[in-house]
């Protein structure tokens, strides 16, 4: 498991340049699955046996969500779920996207 799932997500007040090139492919090699699009977001696709067991992760992750005050994107369908994150406050990505990330996996 990555350390990123044992670290707080911080708030963005922006001014900061979202992440990019080398920093951002070893953030990503630390989440396992998810997948940088167009180095603004990550996204993922979670399968599930049914509904039930999809919409139970879909709340858990609002949980987390809550939590660490950082909101994904959640799609959810029958036995899938897609999350999508990225800072809103810079149009980008930051560690705390990964954070995110690794503690939506952990909670898997």
């Amino acid at each position: 498991m990555s350390d990123l799932a044992a670290k707080q997500c911080v708030p963005c007040r922006g001014g900061v340049p979202p992440l990019k090139g080398e920093p951002l492919l070893a953030l990503e090699k630390q989440v396992s699955d998810w997948k940088v699009v167009d180095e603004h977001h990550l996204l993922k696709t979670y399968a599930f046996p049914d509904f039930a067991k999809a919409l139970a992760f879909v709340n858990r992750v609002g949980e987390i969500a809550e939590e660490q005050g950082h909101h994904p994107d959640i799609y959810l369908a029958w036995g899938r779920v897609d999350i999508k994150t990225w800072t809103h406050k810079i149009d980008g990505l930051t560690e705390s996207d990964f954070i995110l990330a690794a503690k939506i996996d952990r909670a898997l």
